[in-house]
């Protein structure tokens, strides 16, 4: 853990070092124009600027368990559709990309039927968003995604999908996606 505390507390200094950076990270301060919006699993493996070359400010996360996305709820808000909104609503993001990745294991501990006891909080977040009949990619059998949010795919495929916001500000498309696959 010490190396990555050093590290942070030396990224000040090692930014006024370099005049390119310098510069970045001043118009950074000043506000973000994020491209994407990118959707993945909080596996530590899955990196997302290693994964597209992004620079700081050219994304804006969102990682979950599983890349898994509740289906929008007014009355409910969460903290996955709250980002969601902002990347849309706010930030006007071009693009959402959801991102799954192979041996994912919450969605492969859901497919599986595994006995989740002993991490109760991880049981029911999977339950609540990974639904019984799933195929073997880890999608609904059949998708009925929602008029917000879960168009983003709860599933782990290998690849990601792309998705543009619709005329009303939410994505739309999204789901169904296969292995392997790219929109």
């Amino acid at each position: 853990m010490q190396p990555f505390i050093e590290h942070a507390r030396t990224l000040r200094r090692r930014i006024a070092r370099n005049a390119r950076r310098r510069a970045e990270f001043g118009r950074l301060a000043d506000g973000q124009s994020p491209t994407a919006l990118f959707v993945t699993c909080s596996d530590s493996r899955v990196v997302p600027s290693l994964i597209t070359g992004a620079r700081p400010g050219e994304l804006f996360e969102l990682r979950t368990a599983g890349n898994a996305v509740p289906a929008y709820d007014d009355a409910r808000p969460s903290g996955e559709s709250a980002t969601v909104e902002y990347a849309v609503d706010v930030l006007e993001v071009p693009d959402i990309v959801v991102c799954g990745h192979s041996h994912c294991g919450a969605v492969g501990a859901r497919v599986r039927g595994e006995d989740l006891t002993a991490v109760p909080a991880v049981a029911g977040w999977l339950n609540s968003q990974l639904p019984d009949g799933l195929d073997r990619f880890g999608h609904e059998a059949t998708p009925a995604c929602t008029r917000r949010c879960s168009a983003m795919c709860a599933s782990s495929w290998t690849g990601c999908a792309r998705t543009r916001p619709s005329g009303s500000g939410w994505p739309t498309g999204g789901c169904g996606c296969t292995a392997g696959s790219t929109r």
